[in-house]
């Protein structure tokens, strides 16, 4: 006889995971369904995020900049360290320590808020007054009866044609979390957040990097003064050796190493050969195997689902989040859709605005923003003005040996409400909250001038970005 809950979250990543306890804090009956298992064959919550994603990036970034600190940066304070060496497997352990920690910890939220975890890859059997989804585990079948549906499935890496992964020679994020030791030439297809990131780890670890990306500028994504400044110090400063417009014609595997052919942005041809080759070309919904199409729910041509704009799918009851769904894959923004539709399946008012959704990028110096570019402002017409102020000019920043970079603000030229903030810099990841924060209630550049800002702080460098929208910095 099938279990039957008020909600059934099919997915435990950010998005799912996050939705699950909200459901559970609000009183509803909730079980969430996941599939996912560790190198060790044991179910592990989280998600991509969690277990190949974000948590253990940000740990191998971390090991990776404090060996750099040791070697390059520390002489400067009068410390000086000999025999300096890093030991990959150490350095490993203590990330796969923190992923179980948190994974664990997942667990007991979900005990702690009375939220039922069933392990199995969950899809749709039936529709009628509730859904029934059927889990699968090891050839186990099982059934569950719901009200209401939280899809958050998450999104799979896109595959580079004729070029099989073999999480050997041939990797994407997983394998590249996963190294054993330091690859002497390591190539990376794919310049975005993922290639960079880890591009960056083992590069400072010894690693001869290379990237090739397809489109025909570096970070297009981003605002272009950070892009522009971001490529001249990734490989000027931090020989990244970054080839843009380059065109994958062939990858050919040898017994240890990996040949790249393809053409560069003037149509010659090249060779790329390394030890070990990284595809980080983005990421796809994982909607495959869901079965949208027993009931009818609906998928857009590349697999997402079609949501509007509180995440409902075009069935009753059933919700869709994170990166199965529009907008950005980013894990932040499925956890605040997943908050938003329990809300909402509980009787409230749950919303997420994509437009102030940030982005950060973990090199060194970070990337981080939120709002539109003035590429984006140029295009649509919008009046604007500029502030900026650079790292340089902060005593903060000097005092950390973090000097590059800089803050830039957008504001209305009419109305001087904030529309745009991008940062290159020392912990731009925590300096873009302010900006976050400041947009949503719609701040003026005048406003974020006149708060007062601690000193010496990096914060001060926003508020100067704020002055020089008016032209009155006053460091500068």
């Amino acid at each position: 006889m099938a279990k039957t809950f008020d909600v059934a979250v099919i997915g435990a990543g950010p998005g799912g995971y996050v939705a699950a306890i909200r459901c559970g804090q609000l009183g509803l009956n909730t079980v969430c369904i996941d599939d996912w298992k560790n190198e060790k064959g044991k179910p592990s919550l989280g998600g991509t995020c969690l277990n190949v994603g974000c948590i253990p990036s940000k740990a191998l970034l971390e090991s990776s900049e404090n060996y750099e600190r040791v070697r390059h940066k520390f002489s400067e304070h009068g410390v000086t360290v000999q025999g300096v060496t890093m030991d990959v497997g150490v350095m490993q352990a203590r990330k796969n320590k923190i992923v179980e920690s948190f994974t664990g910890g997942i667990a007991m939220l979900f005990k702690k808020n009375k939220v039922t975890f069933q392990h199995g890859k969950g899809r749709f059997v039936s529709d009628g007054n509730t859904y029934q989804i059927g889990v699968s585990d090891n050839g186990k079948l099982e059934s569950i009866d719901a009200k209401h549906v939280i899809v958050a499935t998450g999104s799979l890496p896109r595959q580079l044609p004729g070029a099989p992964l073999d999480q050997n020679l041939i990797v994407d994020n997983v394998g590249a979390l996963s190294f054993t030791e330091v690859p002497k030439r390591l190539g990376v297809v794919g310049a975005g957040v993922i290639g960079l990131e880890m591009g960056s780890v083992w590069r400072r670890l010894g690693a001869e990097v290379t990237l090739l990306e397809a489109l025909p500028g570096f970070l297009l994504v981003a605002d272009e003064q950070i892009a522009k400044e971001a490529q001249k110090i990734f490989t000027k400063e931090q020989g990244l050796d970054i080839h843009t417009g380059a065109k994958i014609t062939s990858v050919k595997t040898g017994k240890n190493q990996v040949i790249v052919e393809y053409q560069d942005n003037q149509g010659a041809r090249q060779k790329l050969e390394c030890d070990k080759l990284i595809v980080a070309i983005g990421r796809i919904p994982n909607t495959a195997g869901l079965g949208a199409e027993t009931v009818k729910l609906k998928l857009d041509s590349n697999g997402f689902i079609e949501v509007d704009a509180h995440c409902r799918t075009n069935l009753p009851n059933v919700f869709a989040v994170g990166d199965a769904v529009r907008g950005p894959m980013l894990a932040h923004k499925a956890s605040a859709e997943g908050v938003a539709v329990a809300e909402t399946i509980a009787g409230q008012a749950g919303h997420v605005n994509l437009d102030t959704v940030p982005w950060v990028i973990y090199t060194s110096p970070e990337i981080a923003w939120v709002g539109k570019t003035e590429q984006e402002l140029k295009k649509s017409g919008v009046a604007y003005r500029s502030g900026q102020f650079p790292f340089l000019a902060n005593g903060r920043a000097r005092s950390l040996g973090e000097t590059s970079g800089f803050v830039k603000i957008l504001a209305d030229t009419r109305t001087d409400r904030i529309i745009g903030v991008h940062i290159i810099g020392p912990y731009a990841s925590e300096m873009i909250a302010e900006a976050v924060v400041a947009m949503e209630f719609a701040a003026s550049s005048e406003d974020i001038a006149r708060i007062v800002h601690a000193h010496p702080s990096l914060s001060e460098v926003f508020h100067e970005a704020a002055l020089g929208v008016d032209k009155r910095s006053l460091h500068i």
